[in-house]
């Protein structure tokens, strides 16, 4: 069976873009491949970080996926930090990894902007980390957004080099599944610009803790415009903030942009609000109240964190030491 590997940082508060976007699909996946589902804590170190505020959001993502759906018995769910092979896999393809290759990665020059200079290694080196983090479990299959791509692009070039520098087919090179029509959900005060973790706007986004009460309160605030909805997929392009909200409607009612017109073309955004919060309150509220029954009893969410950690700590030792043996590293 293939191998999938995917995670999400524990940085601040998951969202309805980090479940249209991935973790649902994620929830299909474990199904039809072997999963190992991570809690990326140490790509989290990027930005500054307050311990005890990190802690509880390692427990939240995972309490996130368990209540999505992710079963922590038939696949590996763990954090990263518990397996010190992803850091030690990274220090050894870092050294196999040109600096020309890093520094084409745009999402460094995005989120370090004017400052690069005072940015921190971690963040320049976050990818190399990120194909580590894959190879690590020679995963075959990486399920990515679109701003993750060029760094799954280089894990498989990474991979490539290694394989050709020690004459040796033992990295798989991963192959990306972008999957779903939401997997760019906006921010519901602009629909130019993806729904985020850190817009300062609590109004921007839909977490996945918000009780019925928030979530239809954010719905009814999002922001439109003044005509009706629409009847073709071509004129709702042009409408950034409407074609968001038919996007969402048609992710969380399992249907295509065009089906969701047939039902709400010449409707006011009024009415089509009400719909779509009746229906977010109906797929989000189960989530909801999962994860807060899990959140209750943390002592339960880190036994199965260790315990999926130590089932992905033999995987990674067995090909860890593998590396070092093809690398030439003495393992007496």
């Amino acid at each position: 069976m293939n191998r999938i590997f995917s995670g999400m940082q524990p940085t601040r508060q998951l969202h309805l873009g980090n479940y249209l976007g991935a973790l649902r699909n994620w929830v299909d996946l474990q199904n039809s491949y072997e999963c190992i589902f991570c809690v990326v804590d140490l790509h989290a170190l990027t930005i500054d970080q307050d311990s005890e505020v990190l802690r509880n959001n390692i427990r939240e993502v995972a309490a996130a996926y368990i209540a999505a759906g992710i079963d922590p018995d038939k696949n590996i769910l763990f954090n990263q930090s518990v397996v010190p092979g992803h850091a030690e896999l990274s220090w050894i393809l870092s050294c196999h990894t040109p600096l020309g290759w890093l520094n084409r990665m745009t999402q460094f020059k995005e989120k370090a902007g004017k400052q690069k200079d005072m940015a921190n290694l971690g963040l320049y080196a976050y990818p190399t980390l990120m194909a580590a983090d894959i190879l690590l479990y020679k995963a075959t299959h990486v399920p990515v957004g679109e701003d993750q791509k060029q760094h799954l692009e280089l894990a498989r070039d990474i991979a490539g080099a290694f394989n050709r520098r020690y004459e040796t087919e033992f990295f798989p090179l991963p192959e990306p599944q972008i999957l779903g029509e939401a997997t760019r959900v906006m921010s519901l005060r602009d629909g130019k610009k993806k729904m985020s973790k850190s817009d300062e706007s609590e109004y921007s986004r839909i977490n996945m803790t918000d009780d019925a009460d928030t979530i239809a309160q954010k719905i009814r605030k999002a922001k439109t415009d003044p005509e009706p909805l629409p009847e073709t997929v071509t004129e709702l392009e042009a409408r950034p903030e409407a074609d968001n909200l038919v996007t969402i409607y048609g992710a969380l009612a399992g249907q295509s942009r065009e089906q969701v017109l047939a039902q709400f073309a010449g409707a006011q955004f009024s009415d089509f609000k009400k719909s779509l919060v009746d229906l977010s309150v109906d797929k989000l509220a189960p989530i909801t109240s999962r994860m807060k029954e899990l959140l209750g009893d943390k002592a339960e969410i880190d036994r199965l964190l260790k315990k999926g950690g130590e089932r992905a700590a033999a995987i990674a030792e067995k090909n860890l030491n593998d590396v070092k043996d093809i690398i030439g590293l003495l393992r007496p």
